[in-house]
């Protein structure tokens, strides 16, 4: 219960961001915070940003995380903040915090051209990788003001298997912190072989598949809900794509949440189409659960 929220920062717009949702949720939690740098970012982006005279790397790592720090203090006066500079690659160490860690926050970008590329996969590869939950900064500047805003709500997509699904109950967790409605999403649609235009005789009616997710969605929220009684539930099925329905869910949301499942034996970034999507194109922040199993 005492893990602290952990947030990400290499000295750009974007983790500063980061750097304040994350000191709200810490401040939401009644827990510390702790910036970490991966100071090995600063040699990926010494092609962009070559080295002032006299510029050392140390004097940036330092800038960089007292800044952090002394943001979050200001933001959130009496928090614990604690920072830590790591000199490996990014993603290795973010991983290894995620593990010890109420939850993981990263930005969405870095300070521009290649290093932007760079950031965003490292971004993916954190968030579908990762071992506890992920919240991925994103969106426009006022779903940017962090978990402390009050009003909106919690979306969360219900998963295939929805049974004592984690992305489910994290969602729960962070609405009844807030004081807001979780929106629990379930998409649906006709596959195309059972279409009239294909087997006019064969495929199953329309109604069909949406009662299924109907079922599915109130099997996910079940549990949730009994644990979380005071936490007001809207329900929204949806036919067509469920990433289609999740981006739209997302234009006035304080925060999106879905689930992952790692692949066992298999090496790189497998988040699926979904997450994929939503994580590059969510109008609020994305938190990344991963799933067990």
């Amino acid at each position: 219960m005492d893990q602290p929220v952990v947030v990400g920062v290499d000295g750009s717009e974007s983790s500063l961001q980061a750097v304040d949702w994350a000191a709200d949720e810490a401040a939401l939690r009644a827990v510390p915070l702790h910036v970490v740098y991966a100071s090995l970012w600063e040699r990926y982006e010494q092609a962009v940003f070559p080295a002032a005279p006299g510029r050392s790397e140390q004097i940036l790592t330092d800038v960089l995380v007292v800044t952090a720090a002394k943001r979050a203090r200001q933001r959130v006066p009496g928090t614990e903040v604690t920072t830590e500079v790591v000199p490996e690659g990014p993603v290795p160490v973010l991983r290894r915090a995620a593990r010890k860690a109420s939850v993981l926050v990263i930005g969405s970008r870095g300070r521009g051209g290649a290093a932007e590329r760079l950031l965003g996969s490292v971004g993916l590869a954190v968030a579908g990788r990762a071992d506890g939950a992920v919240i991925v900064v994103r969106g426009d500047h006022d779903n940017q003001r962090g978990p402390r805003s009050r009003g909106r709500r919690v979306v969360v997509g219900v998963p295939d298997e929805p049974a004592d699904s984690q992305a489910v109950r994290f969602a729960f967790r962070e609405a009844a912190r807030r004081g807001v409605p979780v929106e629990a999403v379930r998409a649906w649609s006709v596959p195309a072989e059972e279409s009239t235009d294909h087997a006019p005789f064969t495929g199953e009616p329309a109604h069909v598949h949406r009662q299924r997710a109907v079922e599915v969605l109130e099997t996910g929220l079940r549990a949730p809900a009994e644990e979380h009684p005071g936490v007001e539930v809207r329900r929204r099925v949806v036919e067509g794509p469920a990433r289609a329905a999740l981006l739209d869910a997302s234009a006035d949301a304080a925060l999106l949440v879905v689930g992952v499942r790692h692949p066992h034996g298999r090496f790189g970034t497998h988040i699926g189409r979904v997450t994929h999507a939503v994580l590059h194109h969510a109008a609020c922040p994305v938190a990344v659960v991963p799933e067990r199993g």
